[in-house]
């Protein structure tokens, strides 16, 4: 890794759009919600998406979705990711996300979920390219904002069709792409394939976002310098590590951690229904401490935790339990 110990992601455009940086967090179902972005965000991240989000769901307004687009001015540029199966609907959709205070929407046709793909969305458009054309040349008439594209390999290992999918998605108006290198039959088994997002690089004259096993800043260097990809999308990486957008990376005690962790816990108090989703605090806060001495009993005892105040009040008695044993060389 040393040849990429002293590199920093170059800064990126996507249409209009001027990224500080290539490096982004990409939308996972159930944890990028507004405080978890944000956190991202002052860690480095140059750009955040939402949760995927249904465009059945906008077009009925329904509350639950429409929460999914809460942003505040500090998370700029915001970028939302839709999910459907049909042109019109998905267009419809995207022109009441564009009514929001959002940067840049995101077309998921890479989503592996069986509920999801059974209905003709995420990871089935690769089998459909026509209608995934229709899809996205119908959001792209209907905003003026950057619209991109985030898909797979292909199916499965026999049918890979990236790089053609994606000179689809650049012909029918996607301003950029994503590619997780793996098929829709591996999930999130096995490793990604670098070879595909060059192939994909290749394939197109749009900005190429490489996706799939960046665990650490350098990890993703090294995927740009491998394909020539302009950007990195940080998927499940970031759990729990949103430390891994900044070249320092995350620290190796509970006192260097804990002032991510703090203002993780202080965003939650602020921008989430605490009490309705305190499970759902108490599992993210449980990530950060991945690796630390002790994490496994420390993480039962803050789901023993009432409420944020215990958690804090956990954490700050174990940092001083931590500051009191001798250091290893």
């Amino acid at each position: 890794m040393d040849s990429t110990d002293s590199l920093v992601y170059p800064p990126l455009a996507v249409g209009p759009l001027r990224l500080q940086s290539g490096l982004v967090l990409a939308p996972l179902a159930g944890y990028t919600d507004l405080p978890f972005r944000l956190l991202c965000r002052e860690n480095g991240a140059a750009l955040c998406f939402s949760e995927m989000i249904s465009c059945h769901g906008l077009l009925y307004a329904q509350k639950n979705t429409f929460e999914l687009l809460q942003t505040v001015a500090a998370e700029r540029p915001f970028a939302v990711q839709l999910f459907g199966a049909d042109p019109e609907l998905m267009g419809r959709a995207a022109a009441i996300v564009a009514s929001w205070p959002v940067d840049l929407i995101d077309i998921n046709m890479g989503c592996p979920v069986r509920k999801v793909v059974k209905k003709g969305c995420g990871s089935a458009l690769m089998k459909d390219p026509q209608r995934a054309e229709a899809i996205i040349r119908a959001v792209c008439a209907q905003v003026s904002l950057p619209v991109t594209v985030k898909f797979r390999s292909g199916w499965t290992l026999e049918t890979i069709n990236a790089p053609d999918f994606a000179a689809m998605a650049e012909a029918a108006g996607a301003a950029a792409v994503t590619i997780h290198a793996r098929t829709w039959a591996q999930a999130f088994g096995g490793e990604a394939d670098r070879q595909v997002i060059r192939a994909v690089k290749a394939a197109v004259s749009i900005p190429v976002f490489g996706n799939g096993d960046v665990l650490s800043y350098g990890e993703g260097l090294e995927m740009m310098a491998e394909t020539g990809c302009d950007g990195v999308m940080v998927g499940r990486g970031a759990l729990g590590n949103p430390w891994l957008f900044s070249p320092a990376g995350r620290p190796a005690t509970l006192a260097g951690r804990m002032p991510v962790i703090e203002r993780y816990l202080q965003l939650a108090e602020q921008f989430l229904p605490i009490e309705k989703v305190l499970f759902k605090v108490k599992n993210h806060t449980s990530k950060f401490l991945t690796g630390l001495t002790g994490a496994a009993v420390l993480r039962q005892a803050i789901y023993a935790c009432a409420d944020v105040d215990e958690i804090v009040a956990l954490l700050r008695e174990q940092r001083e339990e931590e500051s009191k044993r001798p250091i290893h060389s």
